[in-house]
């Protein structure tokens, strides 16, 4: 991916080190403990297989299955993990499709503080090899969850971006590097200060598709 230039306040520091990055070099780490990692279109094919799993478990309920996250964006380097949302339309459904995930599985785990937006993990009573061997997170969202319009609208606008891309993907690497590549302070602090952006991209994601609801004019 070719760099690019934008018009925000940059670390000198990140400028040298994402100078590594582009070269395939890491100044003093490790490549492997990397938090964030060039875009891989392998992603894709991750995705693929996981959904084709839980589609068994799923078989004959009525829900879809959605590539979100960073991963879910081409050319967006990332954390090599794939999140996934179930959306379901019916409140009903819930139940069922707990129970098809706990058959290839899954046990759940809550919302973890994020109302609709259910939390699955792997279990480790039964064996998956492909759910196994790729690391995921999978919710499960009703159609209606703010939580699901968040993941599907943010992911729409920096598909459809290359600045936001590009911006979204620098703050990351900054966060990284801030807290030498620890996994649990880059979560806390991306948390902190990437969700006015993400809101940002979210509110014009909104205004593109409704301008008449956001404006209160007519297009």
């Amino acid at each position: 991916m070719k760099c690019l230039t934008i018009s925000t306040m940059v670390n000198p520091e990140w400028i040298i080190l994402h100078q590594h990055f582009k070269n395939g070099l890491t100044p003093g780490i490790n490549q492997k403990s990397m938090l964030i990692q060039k875009y891989s279109s392998q992603w894709v094919r991750d995705f693929t297989d996981i959904k084709a799993e839980l589609e068994k478990g799923l078989s004959g309920l009525e829900c879809s299955i959605e590539h979100v996250g960073s991963t879910s964006v081409p050319n967006l380097d990332a954390k090599p993990i794939i999140d996934i949302d179930i959306i379901y339309p019916n409140p009903a459904a819930f139940s069922r499709i707990r129970s098809g995930l706990e058959k290839i599985g899954y046990y759940h785990n809550g919302n973890q503080g994020i109302e609709d937006r259910e939390v699955f993990k792997r279990s480790g009573a039964i064996k998956n090899e492909v759910l196994d061997s790729i690391m995921h997170h999978l919710y499960v969202c009703p159609i209606h969850s703010p939580a699901l319009e968040r993941h599907l609208l943010s992911r729409d606008h920096l598909r459809a971006n290359e600045w936001a891309r590009a911006t979204y993907q620098q703050m990351k690497y900054e966060i990284a590097a801030e807290v030498n590549q620890d996994r649990k302070k880059y979560a806390a602090l991306k948390e902190e200060r990437v969700n006015a952006f993400i809101d940002l991209i979210i509110a014009k994601e909104k205004l593109k598709t409704n301008p008449v609801q956001n404006t209160g004019k007519e297009p």
